[in-house]
């Protein structure tokens, strides 16, 4: 894949999530302009989808955990909503993928889920690392379960801005620079 076609899936990835943003129904928008040209199925698709939402809810967790809470597994929680909250389309999408799935679709997906609920048991303190392969996803299932317990996707999902564009991110920066130098 050369930079181009890189560049052009992360638009058109951008464009699907803007779009499961806005339904907020769960149906994956594979009629989003450029998706059957991208991406080669709906697997494909999903599987982005997928480690989209597995990087933000690790950021949300790490961003968490520098504060070094006291009650690690309510942290886990909150960021697993606060992730959510961000990412309703996204993860509305995966939770109805995995709902209405084919076998192969499912199989790919318990994979995936398999690996996000290893990060909330180790990250919620519940097992150590030495315990993961054996216990991990059964005790992030209970995480995650906690998570959901009474939370609504979405419900609290901040109204976004646009994103700057990086020019103005750079022209920022180096007024910032600038102004401390002065």
């Amino acid at each position: 894949m050369n930079w181009e076609a890189f560049h052009r899936r992360g638009d058109v990835l951008h464009a699907v999530i803007k779009e499961a943003d806005a339904r907020r129904d769960g149906e994956l928008p594979m009629y989003v302009t450029g998706v059957e040209q991208t991406f080669s199925d709906e697997l494909d698709l999903i599987g982005a989808l997928s480690l989209r939402w597995h990087t933000r809810l690790s950021g949300h967790i790490e961003r968490l955990a520098k504060d070094q809470p006291l009650d690690l597994e309510a942290a886990t929680i909150e960021a697993w909503r606060d992730a959510a909250d961000e990412n309703p389309g996204i993860r509305l999408v995966l939770d109805k993928a995995l709902a209405d799935a084919d076998e192969e679709t499912v199989a790919a997906m318990e994979r995936m889920l398999e690996k996000e609920r290893e990060l909330l048991a180790l990250n919620s303190g519940k097992i150590s690392a030495y315990q993961l392969e054996e216990h991990g996803a059964r005790v992030g299932a209970a995480v995650e379960a906690k998570a959901r317990e009474g939370f609504v996707i979405g419900a609290n999902a901040p109204q976004r801005e646009a994103a700057p564009s990086l020019l103005a991110r750079i022209k920022a920066n180096t007024r910032s620079r600038t102004a401390a130098i002065a």
